[in-house]
């Protein structure tokens, strides 16, 4: 079962940057429509622009959001209807992260990593995905994370919020099997993107360069394998071998493994 991409209305949030922009910009050239959701209105009205100038026949809808109000949600999805019609495709590729010792981190923006990566995500699906069943057909590609398949210190609620989206993902995608509505997810490695930026790098430590992905080729990857109907995606081969191991590890070993890097990370934060 493949999902809906061709000439279909796609909305992506989080398209203001990053892997979000990049499925955009792969998307033009054969969506009927995108959608364009983030915060940054200026940012996506430029995206816009490129994608049109590229792409004479596509309709680019701008939809600035803040994801963390479900009311904002609620009136962005009427205009939608209204300007776009019945919605094929949603790529749920918000998300933020804040990096440190728990107990350091503010509360306020623990708080938004929680609403934008599990409530928004949850609540956007929850509306969508009826209409796709009733009409037969949709898809939803959920960009999730490494840290959604493991753990790792200095990141806790983010590294929640992963898991939360690697367990609803499967679980959707079961319950839509025989709808003609594809669910797959995404489980990147480090991305060259705003990411260490907002969330901030505690460690002081860079990503090894050979780890790390370009946002072109994730977004690349990620849209090849929902095409295919994969359940599950992981860019880059470093990345597969690294997840992979990490999920053949036993549990025991790796939080003694990660008892160094907390160690660390604590004399460091203190």
């Amino acid at each position: 079962m493949r999902p809906p991409l061709q000439n279909g209305k796609i909305l992506i949030t989080g398209a203001s940057s990053g892997i979000g922009r990049e499925i955009a910009r792969q998307l033009g050239g054969s969506a009927k429509a995108l959608v364009l959701v983030a915060r940054r209105g200026k940012r996506l009205d430029e995206l816009k622009e490129e994608l049109l100038r590229s792409h004479e026949d596509l309709v680019v809808h701008v939809a600035p959001c803040d994801l963390q109000d479900l009311s904002a949600i609620d009136e962005m999805l009427v205009e939608v209807d209204v300007k776009v019609g019945p919605i094929d495709v949603v790529i749920n590729n918000a998300g933020l992260a804040d990096g440190g010792l728990f107990e350091l981190s503010a509360w306020d923006k623990i708080s938004r990593v929680l609403s934008v990566n599990m409530t928004a995500l949850t609540y956007l699906t929850h509306r969508l995905v009826g209409g796709m069943v009733k009409r037969g057909k949709g898809g939803f590609l959920n960009i999730s994370s490494g840290f959604g398949l493991t753990f790792m210190p200095g990141l806790a609620a983010y590294v929640g919020t992963k898991h939360y989206v690697t367990a609803f993902t499967e679980s959707l995608r079961i319950e839509m099997v025989g709808t003609g509505v594809v669910v797959t997810q995404s489980c990147p490695g480090p991305v060259d993107t705003e990411f260490e930026e907002v969330a901030g790098n505690p460690t002081g430590k860079d990503v090894p360069k050979f780890v790390t992905l370009s946002p072109e080729r994730c977004a690349r990857i990620s849209l090849r394998g929902f095409r295919r109907g994969r359940a599950l995606v992981t860019p880059g081969i470093w990345m597969w071998i690294i997840m992979a191991v990490a999920r053949l590890t036993p549990r025991p070993l790796l939080r003694f493994v990660y008892r160094f890097g907390a160690k660390f990370l604590r004399r460091r934060q203190s």
